[in-house]
């Protein structure tokens, strides 16, 4: 029974069998008696993507990771980093440093802040993701036009992701079709990828994507 710790680009949890190319946490958020999740979906706001190798380091996946056998962090698990941007979370300032300087220089590029910390990032990213009480915004043709690569939308349940003219639609497996979204039906589509993180791809910084895009 695989355990609940996916994530897709909503932000939400699901208990699925395929990992993907990144992990990352949002502090400990499991029992790490049952393996299961607690109600709460964050201990911080520092939510981050990481490598899933680093160091020759071996966690036990939602058990006892500190030398007091505490939880340690709870381990989710995004199919790529655009889909872990658009559920709204950064990379990592030790297992994904260079990656994680990429952003944070976008973010000062996007914002005209000279030095910016990772606490300023994550305030703002807080404010704005969707799992933690972030807004939406519906999405014209000219919106998306204006919109860059590795940014995320949905409409209903569906999620796509921008890549060229094409919306990409995601999987827990990968991305599935693809709609040049001039000949998408464009009513109740919605953003979901969080502004700020919008502005830092606009800025120049490039996600990883999963081999399927």
């Amino acid at each position: 029974m695989p355990l609940q710790n996916r994530v897709d680009p909503f932000g939400d949890v699901h208990a699925v069998p395929f990992r993907g190319l990144f992990t990352g946490n949002r502090g400990v958020i499991h029992d790490p008696e049952t393996k299961t999740l607690l109600e709460r979906r964050w201990t911080t706001k520092a939510w981050i993507i990481c490598e899933c190798a680093f160091k020759g380091r071996h966690r036990e996946v939602m058990g006892r990771n500190t030398p007091s056998g505490a939880a340690g962090w709870t381990e989710l698990f995004f199919l790529d980093e655009v889909t872990a941007l658009g559920a709204g979370h950064r990379p990592c300032f030790e297992c994904r440093r260079e990656k994680a300087k990429e952003f944070a220089d976008c973010f000062g590029k996007a914002f005209g802040i000279a030095r910016p910390k990772a606490g300023e990032i994550d305030e703002r990213l807080h404010a704005e993701r969707l799992a933690s009480g972030g807004g939406l915004a519906d999405l014209k043709q000219k919106d998306i036009d204006d919109l860059p690569d590795g940014a995320m939308l949905f409409q209903g349940e569906r999620c796509f992701a921008k890549k060229g003219k094409d919306l990409r639609a995601w999987n827990f497996w990968g991305y599935a079709n693809s709609w040049d979204y001039y000949d998408l039906v464009l009513y109740d589509i919605w953003r979901l990828t969080p502004p700020t993180t919008i502005a830092i791809l606009r800025a120049g910084y490039q996600p990883v994507w999963h081999p399927s895009a």
